[in-house]
């Protein structure tokens, strides 16, 4: 299964206190109500709270805006340009901006999937995953070419993108079931960028 998609195709649902909203680009298994994971791209508008996800492990990643703080009991942490961080989806966020943002979303049910999350410049290939176009182009091994404001999202099968451009970058999340024998902890820190759990 692998589906291309781009930003002004994406779905838009506005959010319920008029903060902001979210495009979707896949909640996975497709139509089940309790997805197993789940990518977006949520665009803020205003200072507010996040949802809160019990059981399930985020990764927010900002791809445009001038500044994004997120505050919690645990701590802060100011978001950086494409620099991925995760944290657990108990925690109560609230998060203050300045403008308008607009951030990559991945969320995995924890006791089912984890999610590496990481901006990266060169070829790379991968069973089951998302991925965005930050910028220049990339293209498949089959010669199908993926622009800025474009991506890809795939499920048991291998996919292999490699960069067509000098100044490519790409936002590549590789996802992986949960072994049977339990799930790993989340173990993000509010002073330490990245997103790998």
């Amino acid at each position: 299964m692998k589906t291309y998609y781009d930003f002004d195709s994406l779905p838009v649902t506005r959010w319920r206190n008029g903060g902001g909203h979210t495009r979707e680009i896949v909640s996975f298994p497709p139509g089940e109500a309790e997805f197993g994971w789940r990518a977006s791209i949520a665009t803020i508008a205003v200072d507010g709270p996040f949802s809160r996800f019990p059981g399930v492990d985020r990764v927010i990643t900002l791809l445009d805006g001038d500044s994004v703080l997120l505050r919690s009991a645990q701590g802060e942490q100011r978001l950086q340009r494409h620099q991925p961080w995760a944290f657990p989806g108990e925690w109560a966020i609230e998060a203050q901006i300045d403008g308008r943002c607009l951030d990559f979303n991945i969320m995995t049910r924890r006791a089912r999937w984890q999610a590496d999350v990481a901006v990266v410049q060169q070829r790379v290939s991968g069973m089951q995953g998302v991925a965005w176009v930050l910028t220049g182009s990339w293209h498949t091994a089959q010669g199908e070419a993926l622009a800025s404001q474009q991506g890809v999202w795939w499920q048991d099968e291998v996919l292999t993108l490699t960069p067509a451009t000098p100044e490519a970058s790409l936002l590549w999340v590789t996802l992986n079931r949960v072994p049977e024998n339990g799930p790993a902890a989340c173990s993000a820190s509010l002073d330490k960028a990245g997103a790998r759990k």
